[in-house]
């Protein structure tokens, strides 16, 4: 498996990639993209991601240290949810040839939600997982795919200014905000609240138990 825009991925990494979440759901930037190879084109496999607490432990940003710091013990952990893409599930031979996007994926700090969102903790880090179940009634054969350079800071509200103006930089829906900010001259706006507006499209992905921890 290949992480697709690892490039942007690995600059966001470097400063401390920070999501928005709100109670309502918000979508990622970077959004979550793969890619994959060696399966069984004749096969059929689902393919979905699911999210991990890194360590029970909060966080706050440190702006005189311009870093993430402990502070204190992390907050329980609901079970986690999967998103099941939702072309799932496929031949093998149709996974392959083609980028696989989850883009759909909303993060939410509503304990209570009820869309299917991922539920996460504010001040919280996280590392996306990617599964890969292979569907064969005489095989189990299911492979879990991390990527370091995608791990996360939940917040509410961006923290580190450089992300704030990294997401406005590389982000297409985040133009509004770069002209906003050429026309008054002054080069800086405050995006925040608002930065990554919600898609008006909205597919809710599956729920799944609790996930086991592949081999």
């Amino acid at each position: 498996m290949h992480l697709e825009g690892i490039g942007l991925w690995r600059r966001f990494h470097e400063l401390g990639t920070e999501m928005i979440v709100t109670k309502s759901g918000r979508r990622m930037f970077p959004p979550l993209q793969v890619s994959v190879s060696g399966l069984d084109p004749t096969a059929k496999y689902s393919i979905m991601a699911d999210f991990i607490c890194v360590d029970n432990k909060r966080y706050r940003y440190s702006f005189h240290q311009s870093k993430w710091v402990v502070a204190g013990p992390g907050e329980s952990e609901l079970p986690c949810r999967a998103h099941v893409h939702t072309e799932s599930p496929a031949l093998g031979s149709h996974w392959t040839k083609q980028i696989i996007s989850f883009d759909k994926i909303k993060l939410t700090n509503n304990q209570m939600d009820q869309n299917g969102h991922i539920i996460v903790n504010s001040m919280h880090r996280y590392l996306p997982r990617f599964h890969v179940l292979l569907h064969e009634a005489s095989v189990k054969n299911q492979r879990t795919f991390c990527f370091s350079e995608t791990t996360f800071m939940a917040v509410t509200a961006y923290q580190n200014h450089r992300i704030t103006e990294l997401k406005i930089e590389s982000n297409p829906f985040a133009k509004g905000f770069r002209e906003c900010a050429l026309a008054d001259g002054s080069g800086h706006s405050d995006p925040t609240a608002s930065l990554l507006q919600n898609y008006r499209q909205s597919i809710y992905p599956f729920l799944l138990p609790m996930f086991p921890r592949f081999a």
